[in-house]
């Protein structure tokens, strides 16, 4: 029979392992870790010998205390070490909780990100709290967006339902981008889509291989063949993730599109962790990281 004193010490040890449980969930993982996930594919309607490495920045959601803009420079640091052709960055610099101590402007988060290098460009689009946070934006219904000028400010451009050709090597490639599909809040779990895919592809004009950038993953349904890679940020991975399932994700798809790299009817989809925190300064399991996609 368990005495008082051994009940005292399970229940000590309980307390104990909960308290550092929680202190990892929500000061050390979150806070301090970083790591770099690395893909390598050659998708559906490649260039033979076309090779492109891409540094994807998701979600960063500056703030203090968990994402000040000091950690976002050091994560710009550690981006332009990995020796990617192009940055994308997959949007949601601003935060989405109230857990806070401070602020951090997004004019601030655009000039430290000018700091980004790769030799085929840095591009930007823009991600739901990007949209959220910008009163005028929700005001009016439509962009610009104040992080859309910033970024711009600082010679990043967004690809809010755009595309443009690049070329690497003398083989063309396409980039294209959509806005975000949960922009104007309608009501509870309701949101207007800023995202207009048909327009942005409407702007390939070769048959050049095409790279394109989706804040959400949901989106991926819609994309078609014609697209060789698609790659999103949004979901951070659930943000508590255990045996590779996330108990709660921010899509209408669940797990299916929560995390990494997604294969369907032949065609590619690569989701970001992220690396900031949304609704609540937590991550278990899924750590922030620079996510490296090599192509080719």
């Amino acid at each position: 029979m368990i005495t008082r004193r051994g009940l005292l010490k399970v229940l000590g040890g309980v307390l104990a392992t909960g308290a550092a449980l929680g202190a990892y969930a929500f000061v050390i993982e979150p806070g301090f870790l970083l790591r770099t996930t690395h893909y390598a594919l050659v998708p559906p309607r490649w260039t033979p010998g076309l090779k492109l490495r891409l540094v994807l920045l998701a979600d960063p959601h500056l703030v203090e205390p968990h994402m000040p803009l000091s950690r976002w420079q050091r994560i710009i640091s550690a981006a332009n070490e990995l020796g990617g052709d192009l940055t994308l960055l997959l949007g949601d610099y601003a935060a989405g909780h109230r857990f806070r101590t401070g602020s951090v402007p997004v004019a601030a988060a655009a000039r430290a990100a000018a700091q980004l290098r790769a030799p085929l460009g840095v591009y930007s689009i823009n991600g739901n709290h990007d949209w959220w946070d910008d009163r005028e934006a929700q005001r009016r219904g439509h962009g610009p967006l104040l992080t859309e000028r910033v970024m711009a400010d600082n010679g990043i451009m967004t690809l809010a339902n755009r595309a443009l050709r690049l070329s690497k090597d003398g083989f063309n490639f396409w980039l294209s981008g959509t806005d975000s599909m949960a922009a104007i809040p309608r009501g509870r779990g309701q949101y207007e889509s800023r995202a207009d895919l048909q327009a942005a592809l409407a702007q390939i004009s070769d048959d050049s291989p095409v790279l394109h950038m989706a804040h959400e993953p949901d989106l991926f349904v819609q994309i078609p063949a014609r697209v060789s890679l698609t790659v999103s940020g949004h979901t951070h991975g659930g943000q508590v993730r255990l045996f590779g399932h996330s108990p709660v994700v921010p899509s209408a798809y669940g797990n299916r599109f929560a995390y990494g790299h997604v294969v369907e009817d032949g065609r590619h989809l690569v989701v970001s962790g992220g690396l900031g925190c949304s609704i609540f300064p937590v991550r278990f399991g899924v750590p922030p990281e620079i996510t490296v996609v090599d192509l080719g």
